[in-house]
């Protein structure tokens, strides 16, 4: 009997240490002291940390908390680390959300918005010497994409070109370079004689003097792509999710929009990226095999 009550004694002190330290860990996760905000890699990461300081402090000033930026060395690392609840907020591309929504618990909750709408194109570009003047001369040629989980700079162009005709592998070579600026500058140089990018990339390249329009021409653009979308962890405090979302809705510094392209953001739900889902089953291809 004895011994008995003994144990009783030890469990319920072992319980009560238990409680008390399992609470304060999910009120740690539900609620971070610093947010961990993964940002596309698709330019260079110097230049995303750069453009991005000034969300950064707006941020932590709106929320009242340390705000981590965190590029990754690809798309596949940030679905990765979005599966592991390694980030807390996330801005994807379109088809790196599709794919990281179904690897992971998280929530779409704005898009950027420009020119009053949430969508935008690809930009499908020939290098000019090569005498690429439309999609038809890149048969039989190297075409370079961006990222594999790309949306504008791989899933919507090679969309297109099927449409006229040129499937990947079978009409073309298909190169992955990485970012969208990379794309460019390999159409440029000719290692690459078409390629696909995000347009809003490609015409601020052409704005920064980095692409020469001479070497490169414009072939066409594609249908329009619902725009990239801000996610957060599904499970962090109901309060904490308010504030993130009317933080971004309300964001109007024209000096942080600017690194966004945008002028502003949009309320956005997970139904808006179907097309992307259609896309993906009309080139028959199985996204969630885009990324290692």
């Amino acid at each position: 009997m004895k011994i008995k009550l003994i144990l009783q004694a030890v469990t319920l002190t072992v319980i009560a240490l238990i409680i008390p330290t399992n609470s304060s860990n999910a009120s740690s996760k539900s609620d971070p002291d610093t947010l961990k905000v993964a940002l596309l890699p698709d330019e260079n990461a110097a230049t995303i940390i750069k453009d991005n300081k000034g969300l950064q402090e707006y941020l932590s000033k709106k929320l009242n908390k340390k705000i981590e930026l965190i590029i990754s060395t690809d798309y596949s690392s940030m679905i990765e680390a979005a599966r592991n609840e390694r980030i807390d907020l996330a801005y994807f591309g379109p088809l790196s959300y599709v794919i990281a929504k179904d690897k992971s618990k998280i929530t779409p909750f704005a898009a950027r918005l420009r020119d009053g709408s949430t969508t935008y194109k690809s930009c499908l570009i020939g290098n000019t010497k090569a005498g690429i003047k439309s999609y038809k001369d890149l048969r039989g040629k190297t075409v370079a994409f961006g990222d594999p989980a790309s949306t504008s700079s791989r899933l919507f162009p090679q969309l297109t070109l099927a449409d006229s005709g040129l499937i990947a592998k079978r009409d073309y070579k298909l190169v992955f370079v990485g970012a969208h600026d990379a794309v460019a500058l390999s159409v440029q140089t000719g290692n690459a004689q078409g390629g696909g990018l995000s347009c809003p990339i490609y015409e601020s390249l052409v704005k920064k003097g980095r692409i020469d329009t001479t070497k490169i021409t414009l072939l066409g653009k594609t249908a329009p792509i619902p725009q990239y979308p801000w996610t957060m962890r599904s499970n962090l405090n109901p309060k904490l999710k308010q504030k993130i979302v009317a933080a971004f809705l309300g964001l109007k510094d024209e000096s942080i929009l600017k690194a966004y392209k945008a002028d502003g953001f949009a309320a956005v739900t997970d139904s808006d990226y179907n097309g992307i889902r259609k896309a993906g089953k009309i080139l028959g291809l199985k996204l969630d095999t885009f990324v290692k």
